[in-house]
């Protein structure tokens, strides 16, 4: 064979997005030369996004960690080459000592999605659990929303993505999918072009999605809950709800209906901002066709209202007569088993993710072990995390691709490979298609994967426990053997695309086995109905909103495309009011940090909101995150990042 013949190897992204590509890699002398959407897979289907075009070059970023590196002093952030030997027995025996003298609960394992495959970050999990690792409740993202949707639903799965051609009226409810899903946008808007389908967008901000939509409802931040008691309001006095549903599959009604009758015109307009005009033409839209569906954006969930918002809007497909009538995560609906242990760890200790910083500052864990994430930028109250992590008395490994901002808190860097470098399997969060994820080159820079480090600590700390040196694979067809409609594991294996099993829409696992209006498992401190939590602020105070861009993951890619715009969107009145114009480079701040940005006055943001991209740096390198407190939602224990209070200080 002709080695400088360029070969397609097919694979998966395995980012943290809600879509997960099946992608073609194109191979010549033995590099990655092109990265294009495959199409093999129905819903990505010939479509991809800036982050996956960008991996051929992210591969062979100059910011890749190219060996096992070794802090030369102490907190003083250089580093120098080692060997793996030397590497993996400094780290091994730091863990040793520490289990030997302060216990395992002292060892933090903190790693999130930054690579979603099985082996990458569910088997490695192994060591952690066996050892009885303290870890984190993995909230910082959806929690909140999966938690609120079980309160009524039992379980969070609802629509898939192909099942969108058959809507007629697509809400996207805080969820700019234009952006973050764009596999799902391209549906909708199919869906709009072949078969006359409405799509609105929910949301504060004029986002790309809203300015794509055929409706925009810009309600105030965190008002969610009085506009969906509006609505329901609407079709309940209007008679446009399904009554014969309502009796067969929910529970409660009567009293979410006492409830929701409260809420009158005025009332949602004093909460929304919204007048009756907008309301009407809202509750018409939803009545025009009962094949409806709600699109329930991650981003909903991430802000002091946010569980209460999605359990508000969940509810209102079930009064129009359609199951399971909302799409937020169908991760809780498959049949796929355990591969990480966590039902065998010794009694492992969970600590909140969102307010980590806190105990890191306090100096409770000794040792932190970090993979697939990048805490310093990405977790709250990140003052706290650094200087957590700064600690003398704390010692720091990171497992990563990249040198990232969290790699210079670290005592061992450690190299990783990417996606593209080693076999796995990728699930997807929306659609249902799984095939392997193929390696598409060989491990650059010396890098080792999560599964061969996690092996190489546990031998050198003494563990035996054959569930950490069982074949991979293997594991992956026990876990996998019920989950296909249409093939089995060696299938997959062989390259065939997959379906999984889906729980049925009109399973409910509630206590009732029905949608509960009036949830029956509300905590004793929630009521059974969703709740309008008052978000006030003062004359002087913004709500600071933020989201992603089309060519950043979270703080991915910035070796590619430079660094996150340093700005900040401000609505024309409240910058005429405080004599900002764009361009003009303005401090925002509240107790807890401050950050320089560039100014955008714009009308896609409303007054008294500002908006800013997800993670990004001021132009001083100061941390978004510094800005938003590490303080959990009471329910799921979700972040607050899309309800954070701040103020502009004119120089």
């Amino acid at each position: 064979m002709d080695s400088h013949h360029t070969r397609i190897i097919k694979t998966v992204c395995a980012r943290d997005c809600p879509d997960s590509c099946s992608l073609d890699v194109s191979i010549k002398d033995g590099k990655i030369v092109e990265v294009r959407a495959s199409f093999d897979n129905p819903v990505t289907n010939g479509l991809t996004c800036p982050r996956a075009a960008g991996d051929a070059k992210r591969v062979y970023s100059p910011e890749r960690v190219k060996s096992p590196l070794i802090k030369t002093g102490s907190k003083n952030k250089v580093y120098k080459k080692a060997s793996w030997e030397k590497a993996l027995d400094l780290v091994s025996n730091e863990l040793e000592d520490i289990i030997s003298e302060y216990g395992p609960e002292k060892v933090l394992l903190l790693d999130y999605a930054g690579n979603t495959g099985y082996l990458t970050t569910g088997f490695p999990k192994r060591l952690w659990n066996l050892i009885g690792a303290t870890k984190t409740d993995y909230a910082v993202c959806s929690a909140s929303g999966h938690a609120a949707l079980n309160l009524h639903y039992g379980l969070s799965y609802g629509c898939q993505p192909q099942e969108l051609m058959e809507k007629r009226v697509i809400i996207f409810w805080g969820f700019n999918a234009k952006v973050s899903s764009p596999h799902q946008w391209a549906l909708a808007e199919k869906a709009r072009r072949e078969q006359g389908a409405v799509i609105i967008t929910v949301d504060p901000r004029l986002s790309e999605t809203a300015n794509s939509s055929d409706l925009w409802i810009n309600p105030l931040p965190g008002s969610d809950v009085a506009l969906a008691y509006g609505l329901a309001q609407w079709l309940i006095t209007n008679d446009q709800i399904d009554t014969e549903f309502i009796e067969k599959w929910t529970f409660g009604y009567k009293e979410y209906k006492e409830e929701a009758l409260k809420w009158n015109p005025e009332k949602v307009e004093k909460f929304t901002g919204l007048g009756d005009v907008e309301l009407d033409k809202f509750g018409k839209l939803l009545a025009s066709d009962p094949s409806v569906v709600f699109m329930l954006g991650i981003g909903l969930n991430k802000s002091a209202t946010g569980a209460e918002s999605i359990r508000a809007v969940s509810l209102l497909p079930a009064l129009l007569g359609v199951h399971r009538g909302f799409y937020y995560s169908n991760s809780r609906g498959r049949f796929i088993g355990d591969i990480s242990l966590d039902n065998h760890s010794k009694g492992s200790k969970i600590v909140s993710q969102v307010s980590l910083g806190k105990r890191l500052l306090e100096g409770e864990f000794k040792f932190v072990y970090i993979t697939c994430m990048n805490p310093v930028l990405t977790l709250p109250d990140s003052k706290s995390i650094t200087a957590g992590l700064e600690r003398h008395d704390v010692f720091v490994c990171v497992h990563d691709t990249h040198f990232t901002d969290t790699c210079n808190f670290a005592e061992v860097v450690l190299p990783a490979p990417t996606y593209l470098e080693k076999k796995d399997i990728v699930v997807c969060d929306s659609h249902p298609y799984v095939r392997l994820s193929s390696s598409t080159i060989q491990p650059q820079h010396n890098s080792k994967d999560e599964i061969w480090v996690m092996r190489q600590i546990a031998r050198r700390i003494g563990i035996e426990d054959k569930r950490i040196y069982v074949d991979q694979w293997d594991e992956l067809n026990r876990i996998f053997e019920k989950s296909f409609t249409d093939g089995t594991f060696k299938d997959l294996f062989n390259g065939k695309v997959l379906t999984l099993r889906k729980k049925p829409n009109e399973a409910y696992q509630t206590l009732s086995g029905k949608i509960e209006f009036s949830s029956k498992t509300a905590p004793p401190d929630h009521n059974p109905l969703p709740v309008q939590m008052h978000i006030g602020r003062t004359s002087n105070e913004f709500i600071l909103l933020n989201s992603a861009l089309p060519k950043w993951t979270h703080t991915q890619f910035t070796d590619v495309y430079g660094e996150i715009p340093s700005e900040v969107w401000i609505n024309p009145k409240d910058a005429e009011k405080l004599g900002i114009k764009s361009g003009n480079k303005i401090k925002v701040a509240n107790n807890d940090s401050m950050l320089e940005l560039n100014s955008i006055v714009t009308d896609r943001v409303g007054e008294g909101v500002l908006w800013m991209p997800r993670e990004v740096k001021d132009i001083n390198g100061v941390i978004q995150n510094s800005l938003t407190p590490g303080t959990p939602q009471k329910l799921g224990g979700g972040p607050v990042f899309n309800s954070v209070k701040v103020q502009i200080i004119k120089e």
